[in-house]
């Protein structure tokens, strides 16, 4: 446990670590674990799809003003944001013009859970706001896109929002453009910009359920009032969704949505999630849903409901962005309960291959790159993963980016002619 802290501690604190690649360090002490054979985009030299998204990030990758959005939903490993960020960085400081718009995020904090590092949204009286996640079945409130809502039902409050926090980025995140997504079918509360001078122009849009302000100039941060218009109102509600940091720069932004204990069955509650997915376009989407839908002794699991919930998330991407690369993630080993390896993941890992192929998109098999059933356990006591044998220790996390970063270049290499090993030796070295 005192490695665990200590690796912790380096993680918060230290800006090259938190971009440093790890994997050769870690190779000579910890290669046996990674079965480095398996560490590749399967299939993706068959999909067209995965053909335009790396023309597209090798036009960046080159210095050109392009833009490219990847879209990554999960469950507590995205909430998070710890292997997600580490990509993010990775991605976003190729050069110049590689950092794009932070774009989409949840405030967790007012739902009162574990926020991302990068940024901070804050509030004044943040034991007023009650939080409801899909994940909960005894939970019950409007949902979008993130999948997790924070209500407000008191009378003021003031919400400081920073697009940069700890993140690690060469070129820090602005925004000229703010938007703000909750229930804007009821009108209970007022929504200001503190700084009015700074706004140009202030819009509602009813349908996807946003609010708009835009700005005469770019900034990281803004403080925005929220007050009850009628104090007699006994059942008053503001229903946050989500929050968007926009503005006009060319690069890569990365969009990572997850939730504590999040399934295909229970993401499927949020109502608004496709009606609000439909502003965004994504080049590529990466599905890193699975851990939760399988997490139940073997002979509850449903197989075929599991592959039903995994099509219909797919259809969904495709019916509003039938051009997008999709990345299938195979869910990693895990321990159900503390007590014996989960089976199950092995008949998700079958599943998932198949609909790969159906659909003509790639897999990265992460159950099969830790060793398969049972190697949990050895990464655990090797400290790259807690007790629950579930989740990752903060270094196993940076240790999966790199992974997950090795397998891309592979692939983007072998899609476009480079030579991996000249390309993956700039990711090892952006941070000198």
């Amino acid at each position: 446990m005192k490695i665990v802290l200590l690796i912790f501690s380096l993680f918060l604190s230290s800006s090259i670590f938190a971009q440093h690649y790890v994997l050769d360090s870690i190779t000579p002490s910890l290669g046996h674990l990674i079965n480095f054979e398996a560490n590749t985009l399967k299939f993706a030299d068959k999909s067209p799809a995965f053909d335009r998204f790396f023309a597209k990030l090798d036009s960046i990758y080159s210095g050109k003003k392009d833009k490219l959005h990847i879209f990554h939903i999960g469950g507590s490993h995205i909430q998070g944001d710890f292997y997600s960020n580490k990509m993010r960085t990775y991605l976003q400081n190729m050069n110049a013009n590689s950092t794009g718009q932070r774009g989409f995020v949840f405030p967790y904090h007012f739902a009162h859970t574990n926020n991302p590092l990068s940024y901070r949204i804050s509030t004044n009286t943040e034991s007023k706001w009650q939080g409801y996640r899909c994940s909960i079945t005894s939970d019950s409130i409007t949902w979008g896109l993130a999948g997790i809502t924070g209500a407000f039902r008191d009378v003021s409050d003031t919400i400081t929002v920073k697009a940069n926090h700890r993140n690690y980025n060469r070129d820090r995140y602005n925004f000229n453009k703010l938007r703000v997504f909750y229930n804007t079918w009821k009108d209970d509360y007022y929504l200001n910009v503190l700084d009015s001078t700074l706004v140009i122009s202030d819009t509602i849009n009813y349908n996807k359920m946003y609010r708009e302000f835009r700005f005469k100039t770019a900034v990281d941060s803004v403080a925005i009032a929220l007050q009850l218009k009628d104090t007699t109102n006994i059942h008053p509600e503001f229903a946050m969704m989500g929050m968007e940091f926009m503005n006009n720069n060319p690069g890569i932004e990365y969009t990572s949505i997850g939730v504590n204990g999040a399934s295909f069955k229970l993401f499927d509650r949020s109502a608004y999630f496709e009606k609000q997915f439909d502003l965004y376009h994504p080049d590529l989407f990466i599905i890193s849903i699975g851990t939760n839908d399988a997490y139940m002794p073997e002979d509850k699991f449903d197989a075929e409901n599991f592959r039903y919930y995994y099509k219909s998330f797919i259809d969904m991407i495709q019916r509003k962005n039938p051009d997008c690369a999709i990345l299938l993630t195979v869910p990693n080993d895990s321990y159900y309960k503390r007590r014996k390896p989960n089976p199950n993941t092995i008949t998700q890992e079958q599943i998932i291959l198949e609909l790969a192929q159906e659909y003509n998109m790639a897999v990265w098999d992460c159950f099969e790159i830790m060793g398969g059933l049972g190697s949990s356990q050895k990464w655990y006591k090797n400290n790259l993963m807690p007790k629950d044998r579930v989740h990752f220790t903060l270094f196993g996390y940076s240790v999966k980016a790199d992974l997950m970063l090795v397998a891309l270049v592979k692939a983007w290499a072998a899609s476009t002619g480079r030579n991996a090993e000249e390309l993956l030796n700039y990711f090892k070295h952006l941070d000198e």
